[in-house]
């Protein structure tokens, strides 16, 4: 899925890169290197207390004071690279979807190289890959399919997810140019159901055999107003 929500880690970041460039501008010399990796590594390793700690105790209970002893930061380090723990949890979020976002792109790619151009079957391979990065990183994709995170966290997982169906949906172009609304609808709702099913399952070997069960039915979908192969 492509990168779209606007969250506070991109305005924090380039803050810090205006900071970084100041410091350049004062100092010269490696001292500004050292401190933007400095940086860099307690930024690292508040994102990564940060994932362990949400996923211990959910966004609801978990405390800042927690996050940073975990990252052996300060409170004022947190909030010097972060605007508080909705800013972290976002932050996960987004470079989850990063990810999820290069998976499918390869995977389609792949696809693609190998001779592929029937629609459905570029889109199965993308989707497929969406729900392996949910497989391969459980513990995340539960707690962003949890339903406890920040206010409107919700509204903003449904958008990126239609978001994606839509961007997939491309593949299969109307007459006109345009993508078949009812379409994104379908693919839209089967994939939000499958992501949260596999997400939400203790049974690894169960979450693979219904995400290979989902995507056979839905190859099975055809869109009377579009030609495929």
């Amino acid at each position: 899925m492509s990168s779209e929500i606007d969250v506070p880690s991109g305005r924090v970041a380039a803050e810090g890169g205006a900071a970084a460039a100041g410091t350049r501008a004062d100092t010269g010399g490696e001292a500004p290197a050292r401190t933007s990796d400095r940086g860099a590594a307690t930024r690292s390793a508040l994102l990564a207390a940060a994932r362990d700690v949400f996923c211990e105790a959910g966004f609801a209970q978990a405390a800042v004071t927690d996050i940073v002893a975990k990252a052996g930061a300060s409170v004022g380090s947190l909030y010097h690279h972060f605007n508080g723990k909705a800013d972290l949890y976002l932050t996960l979020f987004e470079e989850f979807q990063v990810r999820q976002q290069e998976r499918t792109r390869e995977a389609v790619n792949r696809a693609r190289e190998a001779g592929e151009t029937d629609p459905m079957r570029l889109f199965i391979a993308g989707a497929r890959a969406y729900l392996d990065g949910c497989l391969a990183e459980r513990d995340v994709a539960r707690l962003f399919i949890s339903g406890d995170g920040p206010p409107g966290f919700d509204r903003v997982m449904r958008q990126r997810l239609n978001k994606w169906a839509r961007r997939n949906a491309a593949l299969f172009h109307t007459a006109d140019g345009g993508v078949d609304e009812a379409l994104v609808v379908v693919l839209t709702g089967a994939m939000a159901g499958a992501v949260s099913e596999i997400s939400l399952s203790d049974d690894e070997a169960a979450s693979r055999a219904l995400a290979a069960d989902v995507m056979a039915i839905v190859s099975t979908i055809h869109n009377p107003r579009t030609q495929h192969r």
